[in-house]
């Protein structure tokens, strides 16, 4: 263990020499690498529909609508705009000031860590990366050892496009992510659970590294009775459905009007039936671990036992495959309603009026994503106002993830700072103010000693602002 260590720190050592190089690129050299990951990706669209079967049970339709389109869709969009991204940025003087020009450069900061997770092991080790080589930085990924395929992917492709003085692909359990936390990067790009992400966050302050912590959380679905309820049911159906609710974006639970529980139920049930054609089932993407199923069994049969009714979650162990399910009306307090689920399980709990939904979300942390469903503009809006969230979603789910020009991130508990477009480059440089200063200065008036004039000329400038 100790000479995997040592081979990690080496690797990180050795990018060092290289960072002032990378900061120095121009926009077309970085636009050059963004290309030729771009077109590796493309090359390997096989190899990655591959490893997530064999990780996850993905089949190839999921695998490019959930990692390989979101990919490409980032790549297209970095290489589009770097450029204007890179550029210094002029901005207005000000009375005191007005003898300089005043700019703001954005530099890298310098080695990165990106630290992914397993539920979409490829896009969330490559999207970061990014926005670090938008950046102009250099990066060290650690993938999820629970998906070795995609890890073994992640480290091919990037091997096949960078030099490991600038990207490098280490793989490992807990330990090794650990050790690289020790070394003194300086940003930390973290996709997880909030308990991990305390943590990464602990470390970090040892060294004052910045960090990205893209976390989780459970994000509520709020169902007004003035909804189409059939469009509703196909869209929070399908985003629970796909990955097998492992997204951290998943709706978590829905908060329903009371009033139209039953219609709701009926339709996502229709759905979920649908979803579930003989083909499907013998693709439905799996649980990642014994460990990560026998979790999600046992919330179902903690809610059970709290006097849920359940509506499907037939499981097939041999498989690692939950069929989604149905919760209705979990006590408050159980585990399913405190735990964010990372599963195919959907809680819903019935409400009168808004408020006493509103005053369920905000008693709990702040969520990564926030959905409703409604035609009343006056109900989702006062929902907008009177919520915080990491992103609010009115008649839909999940999507927001798909357009760069979005940033996306979460609020305390579900994270801190955001990426995507160019929210993902300003995430990880750094804003240097520039000031270009004439030979004429006004300062020059008032230097000491302090005379009469002197103070008067500054108490007049004092009136002024």
């Amino acid at each position: 263990m100790k000479d995997t260590f040592d081979k990690a720190s080496f690797i990180f050592d050795n990018q060092k020499p290289s960072l002032l190089k990378l900061k120095n690129e121009n926009s077309n050299q970085r636009k050059k690498k963004l290309t030729l990951l771009l077109s590796e990706i493309k090359n390997s669209e096989e190899k990655i529909k591959a490893a997530l079967k064999a990780d996850l049970g993905k089949s190839d339709v999921e695998s490019v609508l959930t990692e390989i389109i979101g990919i490409k869709t980032e790549l297209n969009f970095a290489i589009k705009n770097v450029g204007k991204w890179m550029k210094k940025k002029y901005v207005p003087r000000n009375l005191l000031t007005s003898f300089a020009e005043p700019s703001v450069l954005a530099e890298p900061k310098g080695r990165v860590l990106i630290l992914a997770p397993w539920n979409y092991p490829i896009m969330l080790s490559i999207n970061p990366l990014i926005s670090a080589i938008a950046s102009g930085n250099a990066a060290i990924i650690k993938p999820s050892e629970f998906t070795p395929q995609s890890s073994l992917v992640v480290r091919e492709i990037c091997n096949n496009v960078f030099s490991p003085q600038e990207v490098a692909v280490i793989e490992g359990d807990g330990k090794m992510a650990e050790h690289l936390l020790s070394l003194s990067f300086d940003h930390i790009f973290f996709t997880g659970s909030p308990q991990k992400g305390s943590l990464v966050m602990q470390a970090a302050s040892k060294h004052l590294a910045g960090v990205t912590l893209e976390l989780g959380g459970k994000s509520p679905v709020v169902v007004d009775k003035n909804c189409n309820v059939q469009d509703a049911a196909w869209k929070i159906a399908f985003f629970k459905f796909a990955n097998a609710g492992q997204t951290c974006t998943a709706p978590d639970y829905i908060l329903c009007q009371s009033s139209l529980v039953d219609s709701l139920i009926l339709e996502i049930r229709k759905y979920f039936e649908k979803f579930l054609s003989e083909g499907t089932k013998n693709n439905m993407c799996s649980i990642v671990s014994k460990s990560h199923f026998d979790r999600i069994d046992g919330l179902i049969e903690d809610a059970r036992l709290s006097g849920a009714k359940i509506f499907g979650g037939r499981k097939h162990q041999e498989k690692l495959t939950i069929e989604p399910a149905i919760v209705l009306n979990p006590s408050k307090d159980s585990k399913i309603m405190q735990e964010e689920i990372f599963g195919p399980l959907l809680p819903i709990l019935k409400y009168e009026n808004l408020d006493e939904a509103i005053n369920y979300i905000n008693s709990k942390p702040k969520p990564l994503a926030l959905y409703c469903f409604s035609k009343d503009k006056k109900f989702s809006s006062k929902l907008e106002r009177e919520t915080t969230s990491g992103a609010f979603i009115i008649n839909d789910c999940v999507i927001h993830h798909a357009n760069p020009n979005l940033p996306f991130g979460g609020i305390n508990n579900s994270g801190l700072g955001s990426y995507h477009g160019k929210y993902g480059f300003d995430e990880l440089s750094h804003q240097k103010s520039i000031m270009k200063s004439s030979y004429f200065s006004p300062f020059k008036l008032i230097l000491p000693p302090y005379s009469q004039f002197k103070k008067n000329l500054v108490n007049l400038i004092n009136k002024i602002l």
